[in-house]
């Protein structure tokens, strides 16, 4: 922000990254029309305001918009839309590429914008788009109901829900996006509309799985399902001297679990954990990430299995709720660290791939770095593919090569370790990929495998909706000519 003779201006950056000049007068109708706040660079708390979960990500946004409702969002649509600028939409924050912010432009933050409605006679649940998953948790487990949502409670549900979205309850019922009900959208022109299978079905399709690319959720209806308030939940761990024999059977016990038991399985040095012994703190171990939302004595003897084999050096896994099993996980991905990711879909997990995972595992450069793998197989896979452009329906389970770390220092050396372990198990790969897992320097030749032949289209709603490409600032779908 500088002055030019009696005003006051902003530097901005468009969307063509060319310079724009934002009067002060602008600034201060667009804030003063506003429910929420208005942070510009020189404002107090602007430098908490502008950081995203990924400390790997640094941007500096010309002004940050904290929305608190609707029409706070088509405000600010419309005034990027009207000086052309950088546009970015931010939710929880927790895109692992930082597409929540940007450099120059204006962000949408809906961080503040948290209610959740649950109507328990129909099932089903309305929620702000700058919800946490753990909001939606609590809501509805009040009500002993779920919404199909992810494994980190702390992840903003618009950003997982738009590019597909899985979790615990995936086996049971699909992608988050497949349980979806409406959403209501602010446009690129500033509209107001709601899409859903009956009201601008087109748009509604788009937006189950392709991202950002063709407005901003305000809000999501979810379908929800019984389940909790309590499970059978919970991690355990073996030895890395164990973990091929323990690989392979982990991965043969999964293939024939039943959809309401959930195994992630991770390779990872121990965390000085209370549930761990001191002995294995910082050496290899297999985690199994574990949760079964059946009835609970089912539950506990379809998970006994694991619990008997060549005895875990820490097992946790017991009734608890389902709130609190949402936030296990949690402490694994603070706000701040550094990350990169790689990752691919697989068709099944083969005993190859386990082989050269473990591998990569036993040279894992950060302590908090791990290689992971997520079972999705069952409800996703009996629909077709034409149903939602997360599509990647032959999936069995999604791979994703997680580096973590604390220094700038150490960026090129944990970023090189994901990379080689990527490249060495992508030949495992079903050739598709998770948009919502893509790293910030993911070429075009990505986005296009995540949606396959989905892409086409997906241009051509991106044209119908946002021909000027002003939703840019994701996993971008350019408009079709």
């Amino acid at each position: 922000m500088i002055a030019e003779g009696s005003s006051v201006v902003i530097r901005a950056v468009a969307v063509d990254d060319t310079i724009v000049t934002l009067e002060q007068a602008a600034v201060d109708t667009l804030r003063t029309g506003l429910r929420g706040n208005l942070v510009a660079a020189d404002s107090p708390g602007y430098e908490d305001a502008r950081p995203v979960w990924n400390g790997l990500i640094d941007r500096r946004p010309a002004l940050i918009a904290r929305c608190l409702g609707t029409s706070d969002i088509a405000q600010c649509v419309s005034f990027a839309r009207e000086r052309g600028l950088r546009l970015a939409i931010r939710g929880g924050g927790h895109n692992i590429a930082g597409l929540g912010t940007c450099d120059g432009g204006i962000v949408i933050d809906l961080s503040s914008m948290r209610g959740v409605l649950v109507d328990s006679t129909q099932r089903t649940a309305r929620a702000q788009a700058g919800c946490v998953i753990g909001d939606v948790d609590a809501e509805t487990q009040l009500h002993g109901l779920a919404a199909v949502l992810g494994f980190v409670s702390t992840t903003g549900i618009g950003g997982l829900t738009v590019g597909g979205g899985f979790g615990y309850t995936t086996r049971r019922f699909g992608w988050t996006c497949d349980n979806v009900r409406s959403m209501d959208v602010v446009t690129a022109d500033g509209r107001v509309v709601r899409a859903s299978e009956t009201e601008h079905p087109d748009l509604f399709w788009g937006l189950r799985g392709g991202g950002g690319n063709f407005g901003v959720v305000s809000s999501f209806e979810y379908a929800l399902y019984p389940l909790g308030p309590e499970i059978v939940a919970g991690v355990m761990a073996w030895r890395g001297e164990e973990a091929a024999d323990v690989l392979a059977t982990v991965a043969e016990f999964v293939a024939a679990a039943p959809p309401e038991l959930t195994c992630v399985t991770i390779l990872r040095k121990a965390p000085p954990a209370p549930w761990l012994p001191a002995e294995v703190h910082g050496k290899l171990v297999v985690v199994l990430a574990v949760c079964h939302t059946g009835a609970i004595a089912q539950a506990e003897k379809d998970v006994a299995p694991l619990k008997a084999f060549r005895k875990p050096v820490g097992d946790i896994v017991t009734r608890r709720t389902y709130v609190a099993h949402q936030r296990l996980l949690d402490a694994t991905q603070p706000k701040g660290r550094r990350y990169y990711w790689k990752s691919e879909y697989l068709p099944r997990v083969e005993a190859a791939m386990l082989a050269r995972a473990l591998a990569h595992a036993e040279r894992l450069v950060s302590p908090h770095s791990t290689i992971a793998v997520f079972p999705i197989d069952g409800a996703l896979n009996r629909l077709g593919p034409e149903h939602s452009p997360a599509g990647n329906r032959d999936a069995a389970a999604v791979l994703n090569v997680m580096s973590s770390w604390e220094q700038a220092t150490d960026d090129a050396v944990n970023i090189a370790w994901a990379q080689t372990a990527w490249e060495d198990l992508r030949e495992f790969s079903t050739g598709g990929n998770y948009v919502n897992f893509l790293a910030d320097d993911e070429p075009e030749s990505r986005v296009r495998a995540a949606y396959g032949t989905h892409y086409q289209r997906l241009r051509e709603i991106k044209q119908q909706w946002d021909a000027a490409n002003l939703f840019r600032v994701n996993k971008n779908i350019a408009p079709a000519p």
